[in-house]
């Protein structure tokens, strides 16, 4: 079965942004990555990269700042009230944390400074502006269910409970 819209692949995945150490890595926690193909689970570089691949190819893929997380803007900062985060007594600069945002959905964000009552944050990614290096195992191609369609994201081993 060939990667498509609307199927779930399962994929094994080391991630570097050309430094020493790989950024991230399914490997190293011991489960593939489940996404449904279509509906924007991962960066649109490496979906692209993955269309007509079948269960059992690896391969190698780069993917531009365009196609991953994008550009870094140098005037994507904002103020924001502690009463937004979790546990702001233990951010400090530096330190990446999520943030919900007005639309309801997570953003990471990268802590710039600790005020009393507020927090500037780097809305940028932190992965913003850098080329990406993936190597890739695709261990399994499925049909979606027609409730994964719909949630657009995958149930079950690998994907979101509910």
């Amino acid at each position: 079965m060939k990667v498509e819209a609307n199927k779930v692949v399962s994929f094994h995945y080391v991630v570097n942004d050309g430094g020493d150490t790989p950024v991230d890595s399914s490997r190293e926690r011991g489960e593939p990555l489940a996404v449904l193909i279509g509906a924007q689970n991962i960066i649109p570089g490496l979906e692209a990269a993955m269309l007509g691949r079948e269960a059992g190819d690896k391969f190698q893929v780069e993917v531009a700042p365009a196609d991953a997380y994008g550009e870094r803007r140098a005037d994507f900062v904002q103020r924001v009230p502690k009463k937004y985060f979790q546990q702001p007594e233990q951010l400090r600069p530096g330190m990446t944390t999520v943030l919900h945002t007005k639309e309801g959905g997570p953003r990471m964000v990268t802590v710039l400074k600790v005020g009393s009552s507020v927090i500037d944050v780097d809305l940028n990614h932190p992965l913003a502006g850098r080329t990406l290096s993936f190597d890739v195992e695709i261990t399994d191609v499925r049909d979606a269910s027609p409730e994964e369609i719909d949630h657009r994201h995958v149930h079950g081993t690998g994907g979101h409970e509910h």
